[in-house]
């Protein structure tokens, strides 16, 4: 029985050759097929969920946290979560949201039962719930999402010394686990699929390293560029 394709997100869109988290790299990845959308979000003083991969604008390091949405519209051209699922209609694309909370640094982002919230309820508005999973390296978003909205598919990112891919699910409370490309092996992945744990691993963007992860038949690869990916996945 042939293995399942291996699915492709777009990192922040396609960063490799789009502004990356842009609704402009977003559109890009949907029309060259990409099957996610991944995409990192902050959240503004006055709780509306934005796109952006740092918690804090440049060059001057001020807290999006710190902002309301019409003051970070007059400094930059930041998304919103809303703006960026209306382009669902473009296609069948799914969104992979990455949650940006941080334990040590509580001042930047909402708790993680409002920030899982506020996600929630913009996927609930545009009816997304099944073309959606939430990612997160802080495990308490997921718990909390998971409480809220049980049917929306849940991923546990994890970088660091190498750890059982089924016991990195059962701490974040996932059937999806999000590890550092360095961290995938054949035998790590073969253990979560036994365990029935999905495999989505990051950033990969060179031929030699997507060999790799096919090889060791992981589910689905971020990666910057989408296009080549796709194109790389074809004559495998």
């Amino acid at each position: 029985m042939p293995a399942p394709p291996i699915l492709v997100h777009g990192h922040r869109g396609a960063r490799a050759v789009q502004p990356e988290n842009s609704l402009a790299a977003f559109a890009y990845a949907i029309s060259i097929g990409a099957d996610f959308l991944e995409m990192d979000v902050a959240v503004t003083r006055d709780d509306v969920v934005v796109v952006s991969h740092d918690p804090t604008l440049k060059p001057a390091p001020v807290p999006i946290r710190e902002l309301t949405l019409a003051e970070l519209a007059r400094r930059t051209s930041i998304p919103t979560l809303d703006q960026a699922l209306d382009l669902a209609g473009l296609g069948p694309i799914q969104f992979n949201i990455e949650i940006k909370s941080f334990p040590n640094r509580p001042q930047l982002a909402p708790p993680p039962e409002r920030f899982a919230e506020l996600v929630w309820q913009a996927l609930r508005r545009h009816k997304l719930e099944d073309r959606a999973m939430v990612q997160s390296f802080d495990f308490r978003v997921l718990h909390a999402l998971r409480k809220l909205a049980p049917e929306i598919r849940l991923a546990a990112l994890y970088v660091g010394p190498p750890k059982s891919f089924p016991a990195i699910a059962r701490e974040a409370g996932t059937n999806i686990v999000a590890p550092h490309r360095a961290l995938v092996t054949r035998a790590r992945v073969r253990a979560a699929h036994a365990a029935g744990v999905a495999v989505v691993t990051w950033t990969a963007n060179r031929p030699a390293v997507w060999k790799r992860l096919v090889a060791a038949q992981v589910d689905a690869i971020i990666t910057d560029d989408p296009a080549a990916l796709i194109a790389y996945l074809k004559r495998y």
